[in-house]
């Protein structure tokens, strides 16, 4: 099948190298433009970019893919599908109209819940137990369009974003080629969404790591986890930001009270709202992320130091 891939993230790659490995003609990649990285800021290419050079595929770095440059340029190509990934832009209708079989998307949820940005992020902080892949023929809403094919899958109680993020992109590779199989033999129907059972994964933003040492132990075990990479969970430590990279639920360690006071050096555990929360790795702002217990020594604890502020 004649195909465009429009895709940016890492997430991406392995439906694009399915895809290739299927035996579909990529006619081209539409990818976001490189973006400045690093400490140094330098211009790097998107994980997808890489990819398509890799199998020698022409790229199209459009600022804009509703511009009328772009639109032309994708005309241009013919292609019978269009398959996207985490491309990073609203696609007009104008795009969606211009393939045959329409533009199918891997979306890393079981839809119609976590519609938006970060499906895999909140899943996790929601404290979801199970999650998957769906692919879907998009429409002009946010993931309203309808479904073709789902895959499921357990989260791990200890799994956090940027791993369950590798499974389920391995998943939604896999997916989306059985996906493209039946729509070219006619064997997939497309099911509407049901709108009422719909909940939402919105963009991630910075203050979204901030704990509330109120909270449950198990609360806040499922923010560490589900808010990596970015933009991680995070309180202060005299005076400056603390980092959480790993914790454990302390089981029958700690009575309720919140504040986040330390409760002993060895294991590092915090009392939280409910219950208590070991940290393993920490990093604190500027510096390296380390275990815990290396933080522990290092910072010289005092019996009841508390973590960060908390929230009414």
């Amino acid at each position: 099948m004649r195909l465009v891939f429009l895709g940016t993230p890492a997430f991406a790659v392995p439906t694009l190298e399915q895809m290739v490995a299927a035996g579909h003609d990529v006619a081209a990649v539409v990818t976001q433009p490189d973006r400045p990285r690093g400490r140094g800021q330098q211009l790097a290419a998107p994980p997808v970019k890489e990819t398509a050079v890799r199998f020698g595929i022409p790229v199209y770095q459009p600022e804009r893919v509703r511009r009328p440059e772009a639109l032309e340029y994708l005309r241009t190509l013919a292609p019978q599908a269009m398959v996207v990934v985490g491309y990073g832009q609203i696609i007009p209708q104008s795009v969606i109209d211009l393939a045959p079989l329409g533009i199918i998307n891997v979306h890393g949820s079981l839809l119609p819940k976590y519609r938006g940005a970060g499906p895999i992020q909140w899943a996790i902080v929601r404290g979801e137990t199970r999650t998957g892949v769906t692919t879907m023929r998009i429409d002009a809403g946010l993931d309203t369009g309808e479904m073709l094919l789902k895959a499921e899958t357990e989260i791990g109680t200890e799994e956090n974003a940027v791993e369950l993020g590798r499974r389920l992109a391995a998943m939604g590779a896999e997916l989306l080629v059985r996906t493209l199989d039946g729509l070219a033999s006619g064997e997939i129907m497309g099911e509407k969404q049901d709108d009422s059972a719909a909940t939402y994964a919105p963009l991630l933003k910075k203050e979204d790591g901030a704990i509330d040492w109120n909270r449950p132990a198990r609360e806040i075990h499922n923010q560490v986890r589900g808010l990596q990479p970015w933009p991680g969970a995070y309180t202060s430590f005299r005076g400056q930001k603390l980092h959480l990279w790993r914790t454990r639920v302390a089981e029958g360690m700690g009575e309720p009270g919140g504040g986040g006071p330390v409760l002993s050096a060895r294991p590092l555990v915090v009392q939280c709202g409910s219950g208590s929360l070991e940290l393993l790795d920490v990093q604190m702002e500027g510096r390296k992320r380390v275990p815990a217990g290396d933080f522990a020594n290092g910072q010289r604890l005092t019996e009841n130091e508390v973590l960060g502020e908390t929230h009414a």
